[in-house]
């Protein structure tokens, strides 16, 4: 019979981070930002109670792009994302499933933050983190790790929001998932990252041995070109093969741009080193234009959807145009990952190649990181883009002992040094054996002591309502 339970509690915190350097992607850039934290209490049916924890960054001008927003107002959507699926989660009272309830909630979730002129993307936020609390918490209880509690479907994740597959779809795929024991990084470079010489790309002390690379673009296809051909003669240096990817953040207008940098990368020599080593392009356009655009002759490449994930629908659809992949981030939901990475290996034993890709926006040292990184082990991403270490000084401003903290129980993830505690890179790859513990990839919570509550966050009147 497949557990069961109830949230009895969901508290929301925050504390600060500031970067590094800054990270400049799309039409943004970002120099700090909050990372949200969740702390859930349920009552597992016939078993106790058990405390669970997530985090993620509240990421500005990525759910939602939209140019009369400023950043702080998007930020804001993220709190009201959390807070409105808060009230959706305890309203449930009654025993049911992890996945269950996910289900149960989601479709109201939608409907409420559209309300407030919330996109289904950030809307899908607050669900996202307090699933992964509420399954934290639901492993702890059971003193099971997450790879092997996800095999045994410990959730009970079945087909009810994914029309085209069937329950056993997906209880088939988790029950055939394998724990990948490395994972490799993607080094992102962002638009303001410096390409040549001593901190390039091809420097070792900046990429960590990277062997990935994932290379953001600004919707120009002739400064672009430019910049990719600069960052082709870098890698072409280093001493072992590599391969990259191409992220467009939305900023390709059409599909006529678009060819026109498909068409260089086909034809020029000088973009040849980008080009014989592209695996695929993410999200070159706006979310809206992707839906009534067919790829066309353009699906010569392959293309993956990352923002225009943004429902339980989404991949079919993207297949349809002629999309091969979809982005796997937790920030986006475990659940939605899963049921695309089982849709992907359908299809591929069918003969086509469908993929699911490992992005991170930002995922911070600790409880964030290691929660997406046990989420590609377990549907099979082996290369991940990981830019957290890149851009944050090692856990940032979390306290010393908390670091400390995950270190000591995460040996094979972190490493002191510079007088901080870091992600530690195993040439090129992260180690995923200390994820194996009881809970959700961690056996250590933050320290909530040390954080604030969740700013408040004002509901917004949707445009709609206000005409």
């Amino acid at each position: 019979m497949p557990l069961r339970l109830t949230v009895k509690d969901i508290a929301f915190f925050e504390r600060p981070v500031t970067f590094a350097r800054p990270f400049r992607f799309g039409a943004v850039v970002i120099n700090a930002t909050p990372q949200a934290f969740v702390r859930v209490e349920i009552e597992v049916e016939g078993k106790g109670r058990a405390t669970g924890a997530s985090a993620e960054f509240l990421v500005a001008k990525w759910f939602d792009k939209r140019p009369h927003l400023s950043p702080e107002e998007t930020v804001t959507e993220l709190r009201r994302s959390l807070l409105i699926a808060r009230e959706l989660y305890l309203a449930h009272s009654g025993f049911e499933t992890a996945f269950g309830l996910h289900a149960a909630c989601i479709g109201a979730q939608i409907e409420a933050c559209a309300r407030e002129d919330i996109p289904p993307l950030a809307a899908a936020y607050g669900p996202a983190e307090i699933d992964k609390a509420i399954l934290d918490a639901l492993l702890r209880c059971t003193g099971t790790n997450f790879l092997d509690g996800m095999a045994a479907n410990i959730a009970d994740v079945d087909a009810r929001l994914s029309r085209d597959l069937a329950d056993g779809d997906v209880s088939q795929f988790l029950a055939k998932t394998r724990r990948l024991e490395r994972v490799a990084i993607r080094h992102t470079v962002g638009m303001d990252d410096k390409v040549k010489g001593e901190g390039g790309v091809a420097d070792r002390h900046e990429n960590a041995g990277a062997r990935y690379f994932k290379l953001k673009l600004n919707g120009d296809p002739e400064h672009d070109a430019e910049r990719l051909t600069w960052i082709g003669r870098e890698l072409a240096t280093l001493p072992y093969d590599y391969r990259v990817t191409l992220d467009a953040n939305e900023q390709y207008a059409d599909l006529a741009a678009l060819g026109a940098l498909v068409d260089r990368l086909d034809r020029e020599a000088a973009l040849r080193p980008i080009a014989a080593n592209l695996l695929y392009i993410e999200q070159p356009m706006p979310r809206d234009i992707t839906r009534q655009a067919p790829l066309g002759a353009l699906a010569r490449r392959d293309f993956i959807v990352d923002e225009a994930d943004d429902s339980y629908d989404a991949f079919p659809m993207a297949r349809a145009l002629g999309y091969r992949g979809i982005s796997s981030k937790s920030c986006k939901g475990i659940y939605k990952s899963v049921i695309n990475a089982a849709r992907a290996a359908k299809w591929s034993a069918g003969g086509e190649n469908c993929f699911i890709a490992g992005e991170d926006l930002t995922c911070q040292a600790g409880l964030a990181v290691q929660q997406d990184l046990a989420l590609g082990a377990l549907i099979g991403v082996t290369h991940a883009e990981r830019n957290g270490h890149h851009y944050v000084d090692g856990f940032g401003e979390t306290p010393a002992a908390e670091a400390d903290a995950f270190l000591a129980a995460h040996p094979d993830l972190y490493v002191r040094a510079g007088g901080k505690v870091r992600l530690a890179i195993h040439d090129g790859d992260l180690l995923t054996g200390s994820l194996t513990t009881p809970g959700f990839a961690t056996s250590v919570h933050p320290d909530w002591s040390t954080m604030q509550p969740l700013a408040q966050a004002t509901p917004r009147i949707s445009l709609e309502k206000a005409v």
